[in-house]
């Protein structure tokens, strides 16, 4: 292929998908690996954290609303064991406000997307800006 276009290199980048929507999990799932990450998911924290605990995290794109522990909640944890890990926060709540202890680790309001996403890409670019 010659169109010059530089192909991303995201062998080695893999990313937790924390949702409890099934829908939402499986289509950034499908999305994420087309784009050739590596993608775990889940649909509650309790699960993510033993994801986590198991595996070298690189991105986590994390719903705040979930059944028990709260995504905002599970980010702290998740954080606090594994703190080269990057998280992008994918919320259904339209009024979000991004609280003090997410900020303080590093999450940025460039960092929060609103479901449902018109578009895809926009998590796929973060994801490289992320990654630097």
């Amino acid at each position: 292929m010659t169109s010059g276009v530089k192909m991303d290199d995201f062998s080695n980048v893999t990313v937790l998908i924390l949702d409890d929507e099934q829908m939402v999990r499986e289509n950034l799932e499908a999305f994420l690996e087309d784009e050739g990450l590596i993608v775990l998911t889940a649909s509650n924290g309790e699960d993510a954290l033993g994801i986590l605990a198991a595996n070298d995290i690189t991105i986590g794109v994390i719903d705040m609303r979930l059944p028990g522990m709260a995504g905002s909640e599970f980010i702290v944890k998740a954080h606090s064991t594994s703190p080269h890990t990057k998280f992008i926060v994918h919320t259904g709540s339209t009024n979000y406000k991004l609280p003090h202890e997410l900020r303080d680790i590093g999450i940025t309001h460039d960092d929060v997307f609103i479901k449902p996403l018109a578009d895809m890409h926009v998590v796929l670019n973060t994801i490289r800006r992320l990654l630097g």
